[in-house]
């Protein structure tokens, strides 16, 4: 049966930015939750210092969860070789703070779509790049978990695989069994297309979801795609919410998983409202886990 994670999405500027929250109140919130685990994230204030690691590992064990996925952010598509370099050095320092942790999966993207890019360039720099992290998470028992990703927080252009096309081309070029595809059905809406029509070219290759749901709070996703290039940050049209209650068809989703065999880590990516939302949003994904599982 897969195992049920969160991440503090409603926190990340808290956690990530101002400081105005501590790592240890978001681990005592989340372990009250009916999860097995945290997600985690590399930016969090505290993970700067390696000191800090192996504590907060404990804090969590300690209260009867683990920390089975890390979230990050490298940025292959760089057109400067040593800029992309230092991208693979970050991941694996990434790598190392997820096995410190205890964790089996960490993420890479692509990097950003920048407009001199072409297709078949960004493919090669981005597989260039995550295969040469490969045999450093393999030492280290680590599965790379590649995102059908929106946009970072903190980029300034979209996620250069965000198309289904392209981040199938990038998949495929990448056959190593340390490496999987962490399935978000709510980013698959932004890049225009269906979750399910994506879920199904990738099934047999997902190791890992984010579950969310997604809204816009204004204008149509049409809008969105027009504004995305060229604007820092998140889209300001678009909103997370309450899971079961947005665009995403969990049932459809969940029997596709199971169809192939998916026995992984679900980590839900909403409560951006607060932790009774974050609460109910949980308690949705256990329900539909026991239901297909």
């Amino acid at each position: 049966m897969p195992k049920l994670a969160v991440f503090p999405k409603a926190f990340m500027h808290a956690l990530c930015k101002d400081g105005s929250m501590k790592l240890s109140e978001w681990i005592q919130l989340a372990c009250r939750l009916d999860v097995d685990g945290l997600e985690w994230y590399a930016g969090f204030i505290e993970m700067q210092e390696k000191k800090n690691w192996k504590p907060f590992r404990q804090q969590v064990e300690d209260l009867g969860k683990e920390i089975p996925m890390m979230c990050c952010s490298p940025d292959f598509t760089h057109p400067e070789k040593s800029f992309r370099a230092k991208e693979v050095e970050k991941q694996k320092g990434w790598i190392e703070m997820t096995h410190a942790l205890g964790g089996k999966y960490c993420r890479v993207l692509s990097g950003q779509k920048r407009p001199e890019l072409t297709i078949e360039q960004g493919v090669d720099l981005a597989s260039e790049a995550i295969q040469s992290c490969l045999p450093f998470a393999a030492e280290r028992g680590i599965t790379l978990i590649i995102e059908n990703h929106y946009k970072d927080d903190f980029w300034l252009y979209p996620e250069f695989a965000q198309k289904m096309d392209v981040f199938c081309a990038l998949v495929d070029r990448i056959q190593h069994p340390n490496f999987g595809v962490n399935y978000d059905p709510s980013n698959t809406f932004l890049a225009g297309e269906e979750p399910l029509d994506l879920l199904k070219r990738v099934s047999h290759r997902v190791v890992t979801m984010h579950a969310s749901d997604r809204y816009l709070k204004e204008g149509t996703i049409e809008d969105l795609r027009n504004e995305e290039g060229g604007a820092a940050g998140y889209a300001k049209r678009l909103s997370h919410g309450e899971i079961g209650k947005g665009l995403n068809d969990y049932d459809a989703i969940f029997t596709e998983l199971k169809r192939v065999g998916f026995n992984g880590w679900i980590s839900i990516e909403d409560g951006v409202d607060g932790m009774d939302q974050l609460e109910r949003s949980v308690s949705f994904v256990r329900k539909k886990i026991n239901q297909y599982w």
